[in-house]
């Protein structure tokens, strides 16, 4: 058994979501387990180098993970031949001009979403890589959590019928930042550094509705911002122009009705932090990141409504547990082990740029559909 080295260079790791789930729970990890095993038994081992613009936490990293490679030079990363991946996590605004350099510089392409805040720049970057004949890929973690994997079993093996309706909701409080500190970068909030929830989380429901249960064929999305002012990290306070909250209604093409709602600003009441409902003509389902729930119109109770009596049906108590049936592992490290062994020996990969930009596309369609208070088609995306 041999092992066989990939490089790969990491930017905007620093950040909450590239420390954690990039570099600690995936590269990391597939590091530690000795690389990924290929078909004629070498092992497909990361060699990453931390890119970024601040030194001292790109040395700090590099020594809690055990890196050894890390640099504040970009340009002088992308000129190594011996690293053929570049992977971007940074803020969106600084993502398209990163992508571009490492387009020309022919290197494969792995980044996080939305790929740019708008959807002509998503395009763009989008035909660059294929023209130079790279291999690309978006995040789409959703797609591999166990809870949706489980629901993708449950329609697979026809145990809904017909699907007629899924409805999502998503979110938690996010702290002002005043008497709490806030859990999410103050960026977030802020429009013009590519802060907003439409344009952050309708990315994400573009892939699992199409994924999952029907192409997206029209939206109509009604967004807000329900905190005005917030404190930055370094305690100042500060304007949040960008959509706090974004709710959401989705035509399928097959005739499903998805309705999903993304804040920044509710308590949750919930079994975990996204919750998807899936009602179909043969049975329910209620699943979260982890688990899921079923109900068979076998066992289902038969309410009638009287608000002038106690409930005497315990609803929850019907409902089942999807068993797991498999072992899950860190949703991320999945879809980079897939993109990996893509590169390495040309394994099918089908989340790619083209792909981000579909999401891309339904965030701006969103936007617009606020603005202009109505439903909007969703086109073909142009060559």
């Amino acid at each position: 058994m041999a092992q066989q080295r990939i490089g790969i260079i990491m930017n905007g790791v620093t950040g909450r979501m590239g420390t954690n789930q990039h570099l600690a729970r995936s590269i990391v990890a597939i590091r530690k387990q000795g690389g990924i095993a290929l078909p004629n038994g070498d092992m497909l081992y990361p060699d990453p180098i931390l890119v970024g613009r601040n030194a001292q936490k790109l040395h700090a990293l590099a020594q809690t993970y055990q890196i050894e490679r890390w640099s504040t030079d970009l340009e002088a990363c992308l000129a190594n031949p011996e690293d053929t991946i570049y992977f971007d996590a940074q803020t969106t605004s600084h993502r398209a001009d990163c992508l571009r350099q490492a387009i020309a510089a022919g290197k494969h392409i792995y980044c996080e979403k939305p790929v740019a805040d708008n959807l002509a720049i998503t395009l763009e970057i989008a035909r660059l890589a294929e023209a130079a004949g790279i291999k690309h890929g978006v995040v789409q973690d959703k797609l591999f959590l166990p809870g949706l994997l489980k629901l993708k079993r449950l329609i697979d093996g026809g145990f809904f019928g017909r699907i007629l309706s899924v409805r999502g909701e998503f979110g938690y409080w996010v702290f002002e930042g005043d008497w709490q500190p806030a859990q999410r970068p103050s960026w977030n909030y802020r429009a013009e550094d590519g802060g907003g929830i439409i344009i952050d989380m309708l990315c994400h429901w573009r892939y699992v509705l199409d994924n999952l249960f029907g192409a997206v064929q029209s939206v109509q999305c009604i967004g807000a911002t329900h905190i005005p002012q917030r404190v930055d990290e370094q305690g100042q306070p500060y304007a949040a122009t960008a959509d706090d909250a974004a709710y959401a209604t989705f035509d399928l093409a097959n005739g499903v009705i998805a309705q999903i709602n993304s804040s920044w600003c509710t308590r949750v009441y919930r079994d975990e932090l996204v919750v998807f409902q899936v009602d179909g003509t043969e049975g329910s389902a209620v699943a979260g990141l982890r688990d899921c729930k079923v109900q068979h119109r076998s066992i289902t109770p038969k309410p009638v409504w009287s608000p002038d009596t106690p409930n005497a049906i315990p609803f929850r108590s019907s409902w089942q547990d999807v068993p797991d049936n498999m072992v899950y592992d860190n949703g991320f490290k999945v879809q980079w082990e897939l993109f990996l062994k893509h590169v390495a020996i040309d394994t099918p990969f089908r989340w790619t740029l083209r792909e981000g930009a579909k999401g891309v596309q339904l965030a701006e369609l969103g936007i617009q559909s606020w603005r202009e208070r109505r439903w909007l088609d969703v086109p073909e995306l142009p060559l």
